[in-house]
């Protein structure tokens, strides 16, 4: 594992009060460009407290849970029960050959051996089955204290595979074996208020994987600035959803 992908375990309470919910419209999307059918088996790897299963599962898919780290798996097994749930990682998926009709991925390939993972995707896909990569960006933009805080986020962070590292659409093009990428955008409004902000940025990786005492001292930082200025009742969360099929 990542060593920055590390420190999602000891934030998990912040992840699951902070990170936005996923819309509808993000499963009929994924619904409507993968041709699945109500009751279709779905693999959402890397799945975190459950975020998106959740809202796959409202929409009718039948879902199974991989996550690696058991601080995020008892959210998750709290929300949609042990049965559909599994440890594992996305380079060793758990399931058996042709088993699932798609998988999806949300705001996790970055961690991934992006190879590794592609093949046992390829594995555990059915003939012609989807994948759908999934990557979210909360716009803060209309909050007074949008720019204090982004260039505090920016100051903090390392090298990040997301920002420093190749896309997995690179992946998928060299691996010959899916047809190309493409890319649909979705904006959807989120209820805000600045304690779920602060919540928010407690869970980006390179904040949570500062030692805790640094920790302790950046979230309280954060709070101070959002709380001292305004939070608008909505901001926009920004929805890029990468959509391909297994040839």
């Amino acid at each position: 594992m990542h060593p920055l992908a590390k420190g999602f375990g000891s934030v998990a309470d912040h992840y699951e009060r902070g990170r936005p919910e996923y819309a509808p419209a993000v499963a009929g999307v994924i619904m409507a460009e993968l041709g699945l059918a109500p009751g279709a088996l779905v693999l959402d790897l890397a799945a975190g407290t459950g975020k998106l299963t959740r809202t796959l599962l409202a929409a009718g898919l039948e879902v199974v849970a991989v996550e690696p780290q058991a601080e995020m798996r008892e959210p998750l097994v709290g929300h949609i029960g042990e049965a559909r749930v599994r440890e594992g990682f996305a380079e060793a998926i758990p399931l058996e050959d042709d088993s699932v009709r798609a998988v999806t991925v949300s705001d996790a390939f970055h961690w991934f051996d992006h190879a590794a993972a592609l093949r046992e995707i390829e594995r555990v896909l059915e003939p012609g089955g989807g994948l759908a990569v999934i990557f979210t960006t909360p716009d803060w933009s209309g909050a007074s204290w949008a720019h204090e805080l982004g260039s505090l986020i920016v100051s903090l962070r390392p090298e990040h595979p997301a920002f420093d590292g190749p896309s997995w659409q690179e992946a998928v093009r060299a691996s010959g074996h899916w047809s190309e990428v493409r890319e649909l955008r979705l904006s959807v409004p989120q209820k805000a208020d600045p304690e779920r902000v602060v919540d928010h940025v407690a869970s980006i990786s390179w904040i949570a994987s500062l030692p805790p005492d640094r920790l302790a001292s950046t979230i309280e930082q954060v709070r101070k600035i959002v709380s001292s200025g305004e939070t608008p009742a909505e901001m926009p969360l920004r929805a890029a959803i990468g959509l391909t099929h297994l040839l």
